[in-house]
């Protein structure tokens, strides 16, 4: 069983949750950082640059990079649409690249990744199976894997896509935000599928793959499929708060990519992969992760 564990994005939203329970599971945790480092754990990064220091590849058993740009951050400017395809390339095409310079590689790769692969696909179920889809983010999704996939055959490689992670903090903010100012509102017609996990059941998947000898791709996404509706009224109901506002789809629509891609977005993902390989999951419904951090 691995010991060494090197996080990119370790200080992020799902990052701070992932140490936590690699730490509590007996882990060593090693950390990139872009900043200097201030510990023996810590080892310096410019995904940009291309740059990562070399040691901490050495010395780790796995890796698992986290890093990118938040989608949750509003507006997309076109600036800020490079940034989001530029911190996922970068950063996993550096550790790839590294992974295969070293002569001591690590056993994995556990490469983050997201559902937005798939595009809105209304009326169909979605598997790991399923082909790429369109848009921005399809498009953003497809340049991330295809870096992922530099890394050499030697070292398993799993590309994990994410939905919304549910929990306090991350892509969730915005909406929790408005949700407990009394501004939940269904968005759009409300009967889109959001592919959705708890924050713990992220990490804590990511923890079971690695422990796995599973490799290829593979989604992280809750058992229960909920829309849009259910979602925001389940937010609004456990935080004692009015549901009653309704924002057309028209408006959305004016946020740009962001509103189809992250908001009007309909992908019914089914976590079958996931569920063939083991993983037991702590919150097997929206209400349950919801009730997890909103009580």
């Amino acid at each position: 069983m691995p010991t060494r564990v090197l996080v990119g994005g370790a200080s992020g939203y799902i990052g701070t949750e992932l140490v936590a329970q690699l730490e509590a599971d007996g882990f060593d945790v090693l950390r990139l950082v872009r900043r200097e480092p201030r510990t023996a754990s810590e080892f310096h990064w410019d995904p940009h640059a291309g740059i990562v220091d070399e040691r901490a590849i050495q010395l780790a058993d796995v890796v698992i990079n986290l890093a990118g740009a938040s989608t949750g951050r509003l507006p997309w400017t076109p600036g800020y649409k490079r940034e989001i395809l530029r911190s996922r390339v970068d950063g996993t095409r550096t550790i790839a690249e590294a992974i295969r310079r070293s002569k001591t590689p690590p056993a994995a790769f556990l490469s983050g990744s997201a559902v937005g692969y798939f595009g809105s696909r209304p009326g169909e179920v979605l598997t790991d199976d399923s082909a790429r889809g369109t848009g921005f983010l399809s498009d953003v999704v497809d340049a991330w894997e295809q870096a992922a996939r530099l890394t050499p055959s030697s070292t398993r490689l799993v590309i994990f896509r994410t939905g919304i992670v549910v929990g306090e903090g991350g892509a969730f903010t915005p909406l929790n935000l408005l949700t407990r100012f009394g501004l939940g509102s269904r968005l759009g017609s409300g009967n889109q599928y959001w592919p959705w996990i708890s924050l713990h059941d992220e990490a804590a998947a990511i923890i079971h793959l690695l422990r796995s000898e599973f490799s290829g791709v593979v989604s992280l996404i809750g058992p229960t499929p909920a829309t849009a509706s259910t979602v925001t009224k389940t937010l609004a109901q456990s935080l004692a708060r009015p549901h009653w506002l309704a924002v057309p789809e028209f408006a959305l629509r004016m946020l740009g990519d962001a509103g189809k891609d992250l908001i009007l977005v309909d992908e019914n993902v089914h976590p079958e992969t996931l569920i063939d390989t083991g993983f037991t999951f702590r919150h097997r419904t929206i209400e349950q992760a919801i009730d997890e951090f909103a009580d």
